[in-house]
């Protein structure tokens, strides 16, 4: 990997803020909704040093946009946006230059120049805040850019059993929002929203969380709410392959795989699925079964053809009596690189709660997420494979879908997109 996944900008992706301060000034005052460092350590606007988790901070500017690569925050904001009618390629540039220049702010702790703060998240610091934004297929024709849609952007295809809602799917913008503190979270968000006004109106938004950082004694794999194990074999940014994977190949030695797409150089695929867990059947299920669905053990997470959560599955293995370890519609079977000609992506999913649905089921799921260099050879096969075989197919039911093309990162003083709307 390059050092741009362990760096952006030159800094540390989550210690942005040291003891030199920020651009290197100890004791810069920031303003309201900002912090201040006098020691060393970052402190909030009231004066009080806050903590690790209030005070790391990811850096906006880099090659590529943060919120990818970065370990995973406790909270996540989606939401997709379309442009209001009248809002062409120039309305388009004119928002995605507010919107990064307010990113980069407030992944300082910083309020946005000339947006007045609520004062929502005043006495927080940044809390690893990343904002990461994408254009949808739609985006182009709207914006006349027709010509410069990527072929890989093209609409997924349908699969069995999906019950997919339109009206929570799609959009022209997406802006998926992470923090460490929900409040931090939804005053970027909201923050986004207002700055959006009379260019783009939100099409949907839908809220997950994950664990939060330091509630377990060491970092452990996280846990979805079937109670599994979920992301062991993620791919890793060491991994060798790690880029090709998950970024568009770019720069003056790699260019883009065609003019079309140039502008995608160091961006990534996003899809985004909500996937309703069907919880009150899969709770009334053995735990036997439950880890014969999954292909691990529930409390470990290692395969069940033996080992530990980290060892390699072994999908050959036999039981005694012949049978496979890992039975033939396990979802770590289907979903395996292995059993897919190496199709991977890297999913960085969050769970999800909306209350209960009319009978009285949990409406409570995954809103998945992942990233890859083309989703027609990451995220489509693997999906077309479980919509076929998969054992967990029968408690899930996947509502709401959307493809997004996120370009690569900003520098210092530039904007996300800048390469495709001023090309």
């Amino acid at each position: 990997m390059t050092d741009d996944n362990d760096k952006r900008g030159g800094l540390s992706r989550r210690h942005l803020l040291g003891a030199a301060g920020v651009g290197g000034a100890a004791g810069l005052a920031l303003g309201v909704g900002g912090y201040a460092l006098a020691d060393g350590r970052p402190r909030a606007a009231g004066g009080a040093p806050l903590t690790a988790l209030g005070g790391d901070a990811v850096p906006f500017h880099g090659t590529r946009q943060a919120g990818i690569v970065e370990p995973m925050q406790a909270t996540m904001h989606a939401t997709a946006f379309d442009l209001t009618p009248g809002t062409g390629r120039p309305g388009l540039t004119a928002l995605m230059k507010r919107w990064s220049a307010a990113a980069a702010a407030m992944a300082e702790g910083r309020t946005p120049a000339g947006l007045t703060d609520d004062l929502t998240a005043l006495d927080a610091g940044p809390s690893s805040l990343t904002v990461t934004f994408g254009f949808g297929a739609s985006l182009f024709a709207r914006a006349g850019l027709t010509a410069r849609q990527p072929d890989a952007l093209a609409a997924l295809p349908a699969f069995p059993e999906d019950r997919i809602d339109r009206a929570r799917s799609d959009g022209d913008l997406w802006v998926q929002v992470c923090a460490n503190d929900p409040l931090v979270a939804f005053h970027a968000t909201r923050t986004l929203q207002r700055l959006a006004a009379g260019q783009a109106a939100p099409r949907w938004q839908m809220n997950g969380f994950s664990r939060a950082p330091g509630a377990t004694a060491a970092p452990r794999t996280g846990r979805n709410l079937m109670g599994q194990i979920d992301g062991t074999n993620n791919p890793k940014p060491a991994d060798a392959d790690f880029a090709r994977r998950v970024f568009v190949p770019g720069g003056p030695a790699v260019p883009a795989a065609s003019d079309s797409a140039a502008w995608m150089a160091n961006g990534s695929y996003a899809v985004f699925r909500r996937i309703r867990m069907l919880l009150d059947p899969w709770e009334q299920q053995s735990r036997e079964l439950q880890e014969r669905v999954i292909g691990r053990r529930k409390d470990t997470g290692a395969p069940l053809s033996g080992g530990t959560e980290t060892t390699p599955v072994d999908l050959t293995k036999q039981n005694p009596d012949g049978s496979l370890a890992i039975p033939g519609d396990a979802h770590v079977r289907v979903a395996a690189p292995d059993s897919n000609q190496g199709a991977a992506m890297l999913r960085r999913g969050y769970s999800y709660q909306d209350g209960f649905r009319p009978d009285g089921a949990p409406d409570a799921g995954l809103l998945f997420v992942c990233f890859q260099a083309d989703p027609l050879t990451g995220f489509v096969p693997v999906q077309r494979k479980l919509a076929r075989g998969d054992a967990l197919s029968r408690f899930v039911v996947h509502e709401s879908s959307g493809l997004y093309a996120l370009p690569g990162g900003a520098g210092p003083g530039g904007y996300v997109g800048q390469a495709l709307l001023e090309s």
